[in-house]
């Protein structure tokens, strides 16, 4: 063997428990969350549902689903429920980005103050019945307003927010200054279209609140044709509300009545997932 040969040598690749582990906890999570919505879709297909777990129905029909669908009833309130959802997104995501931006301002006086008393609304909260006065006073009550304000103003969201307007390079924004750009100008023409990712998965978030909201509405409202669609719902199945036209298990109202609940997200998520997956990051790197 010459000087100049070369000796390979393999190293042995060391076995790392922690990804197994890892792994094998994913899977029971991922198990956990799937296997009861698994059950939930089944039960909604099966006209003799049960109470016990099966893979598939015993006798798939479409009946659950016909009887919501056809119930007339439920209109409006669906329509209430994509009104308020919509109305409430748009305003959260004007209050926490116009919020947010305001935060970064470090020359403005008194940032920290008002920083500080926002993340202290976070801890300690005034609680139902003073909300609750709150709004009887400002005349809010029995209408839409009374939903939409207290989840707009969300000041998690607009920390995120914040953290994330942060993250932007601090030399666009002098190049836009020396360009002659007014502050809004520069939050209109470069903050926003560089915050896609972020409008993305708290527009998201802010919107799955809104659509779900059930305690809000049971609090303030109490006129039945303001009522949303989870409400309306939910009270038609607990009261056997809904025409059974097709002699189909309760049970199966019920479980077609959750899926319809959730199938509007369901369709969504997939067209936001690349913007919630940036999103998650949000203020989590910092240059």
């Amino acid at each position: 063997m010459s000087d100049n040969s070369v000796v390979v040598t393999k190293k042995k690749k060391k076995f790392k428990i922690f990804p197994l582990v890892n792994g094998l906890i994913f899977i029971l999570i991922s198990l956990a969350i799937m296997l009861p919505i698994w059950k939930v879709i089944i039960d909604s297909f099966d006209a003799r549902s049960a109470y016990g777990f099966k893979w598939v129905p015993t006798m798939f029909t479409w009946g659950g689903y016909r009887a919501i669908v056809t119930r007339v009833a439920l209109y409006r309130p669906f329509g209430i429920s994509c009104i308020v959802t919509i109305a409430g997104t748009f305003l959260g995501l004007l209050l926490v980005t116009l919020g947010g931006y305001v935060l970064i301002q470090w020359e403005m006086p008194g940032r920290n103050f008002f920083a500080y008393m926002l993340l202290f609304t976070m801890i300690f909260d005034g609680g139902m019945i003073p909300k609750y006065l709150v709004m009887k006073q400002l005349h809010l009550l029995n209408t839409l307003w009374s939903v939409i304000l207290p989840l707009s103003i969300n000041v998690y969201n607009l920390v995120l927010m914040r953290n994330f307007f942060e993250g932007i390079p601090e030399a666009l924004f002098e190049a836009a200054k020396i360009d002659g750009c007014s502050p809004m100008g520069i939050f209109f023409k470069i903050v926003l279209p560089l915050s896609k990712a972020a409008l993305a998965s708290i527009g998201l978030m802010f919107a799955v609140q809104f659509w779900n909201d059930y305690t809000n509405f049971k609090i303030y409202i109490n006129k039945d044709k303001l009522f949303n669609f989870q409400i309306k719902l939910r009270n038609m199945v607990m009261d056997s509300d809904i025409p059974n036209d097709d002699a189909v298990d309760p049970n199966t109202i019920s479980s077609a009545s959750v899926i319809v609940a959730i199938l509007p997200f369901a369709i969504i998520y997939p067209f936001c997932q690349k913007y919630f997956v940036q999103g998650v990051n949000i203020g989590a790197v910092k240059e």
